[in-house]
C-alpha cells in the first residue's frame, strides 16, 4: 500500500474518532455514564494520537537530502512511541475518574447510552481491520500504532458496553443496588487494556529508535548473498529498521585474487540482487575484504 493510501486511512480514521469521541463524551454527560465519560477521554488521546501519525507519515514520505542521507522515516517510530505514551496518560485518567465516581454514590447510567456504545464499537473495529492491513502491507509501524489505538478504543467501547448494562439492567433485575458500579469497574478494566496495547506499540518503536538489529531480515540476506557466484563467505550483516524501510551495511569476502575492479562489480551484482529479491531494503552498503580460510586444526597441531 502506497503512502498516500496509509495517510487517507488515518484521515478517515481521525475525523471518525473526532465524532465519535464527541457523541461519547455528550452521551456519558447526559447519559451518566463513567465508562462512557471515560471512553471518550481515551478517544481523545487516539484523535491526536492520529493527528500525530498523519504528520509522522508526511515527514517520513520525504526523500533523503544532505542532512538527512538515511531519510525520515524514523518519524514513523517517534510518532508511534508518542501515541503509547498517551495511551499510558488516557489510562491512569480513566482509572482515577473511576475511582472518584465509585466514592459518589450515584444513579445507573441511561438505557440509551447502550445504542450509543454498539454504533461505537463496530465503527472503530472496522477502522482497526481497514488501518491494519495498510500497516501490514507497508510495514509501517506508526501505522500499526494508529490501527491498535482504534482496537483498543473498540475495546474500551466494549467493556463500557458490557459494564453498562449490567448497571442499568442488574439493580432492578436482582435487587443488588451495588451494581450499579459496574460502570466504573468496566471503565477499570479497559485501561488495562489500554497500558497492554501501549506496550505492544512502544516495543517496536524503541527498537527502531535504537537501531536493533533485524535478525530474521539478516538471515535472509545473508542466505540470498552467499547463494551469489564469487561471494566466498558473508561476514557480517548490520540491518536496522526506518519506516518502511530497511538500512543494511555489511561485510563479504571475495577471492584475494581478483581485481579491485572485479570486486566492485561483484558488490554491485550483490547489491542489485538484494534489492531484487527484497524489495523492502531503502539502503545497502558492501565492504568487501579478501577472504582467508580457517587455518586446519589437525595440520597445526600435527606441526607442533
Amino acid at each position: 500500500m502506497s503512502r498516500e493510501s496509509l495517510r487517507r486511512n488515518t484521515v478517515v480514521g481521525l475525523f471518525a474518532s473526532v465524532v465519535l469521541a464527541a457523541v461519547k463524551l455528550l452521551a456519558g454527560l447526559f447519559g451518566h455514564s463513567s465508562a462512557l465519560i471515560a471512553d471518550a477521554v481515551e478517544s481523545f488521546a487516539d484523535t491526536l494520537g492520529s493527528m500525530l501519525v498523519w504528520q509522522a507519515l508526511r515527514v517520513a514520505s520525504k526523500p533523503p537530502d544532505d542532512d538527512h542521507p538515511y531519510g525520515y522515516g524514523k518519524a514513523e517510530a517517534v510518532a508511534a512511541l508518542t501515541v503509547g505514551g498517551l495511551l499510558v496518560v488516557a489510562a491512569v485518567v480513566i482509572v482515577t475518574k473511576a475511582i472518584q465516581q465509585i466514592m459518589v454514590p450515584h444513579e445507573a447510567p441511561a438505557a440509551w447510552t447502550l445504542i450509543v456504545l454498539v454504533v461505537v464499537v463496530a465503527v472503530k473495529e472496522t477502522l482497526f481491520r481497514v488501518v491494519m492491513t495498510g500497516a501490514t502491507e507497508s510495514d509501517s509501524d506508526a501505522a500499526r500504532a494508529d490501527a491498535w489505538h482504534h482496537r483498543s478504543d473498540a475495546i474500551t467501547s466494549a467493556a463500557a458496553l458490557i459494564g453498562v448494562s449490567i448497571a442499568v439492567w442488574g439493580p432492578p433485575a436482582s435487587g443488588i443496588r451495588g451494581l450499579v458500579m459496574a460502570d466504573e469497574a468496566a471503565a477499570m478494566l479497559a485501561s488495562g487494556v489500554i497500558l497492554i496495547t501501549a506496550v505492544q506499540i512502544v516495543r517496536p518503536s524503541l527498537r527502531e529508535l535504537l537501531d536493533a538489529t533485524a535478525h530474521d531480515f539478516a538471515a535472509q540476506i545473508t542466505s540470498v548473498a552467499e547463494s551469489i557466484e564469487g561471494v566466498r563467505h558473508v561476514e557480517k550483516v548490520f540491518v536496522r529498521k526506518s519506516g518502511a524501510g530497511f538500512h543494511l551495511d555489511m561485510h563479504l569476502q571475495v577471492d584475494p585474487q581478483i581485481s579491485v575492479r572485479t570486486a566492485h562489480a561483484l558488490a554491485g551484482k550483490v547489491k542489485s540482487t538484494l534489492r531484487q529479491r527484497l524489495p523492502g531494503l531503502a539502503g545497502v552498503l558492501i565492504h568487501i575484504e579478501p577472504f582467508e580460510a580457517a587455518p586446519d586444526t589437525d595440520q597445526s597441531a600435527e606441526s607442533v
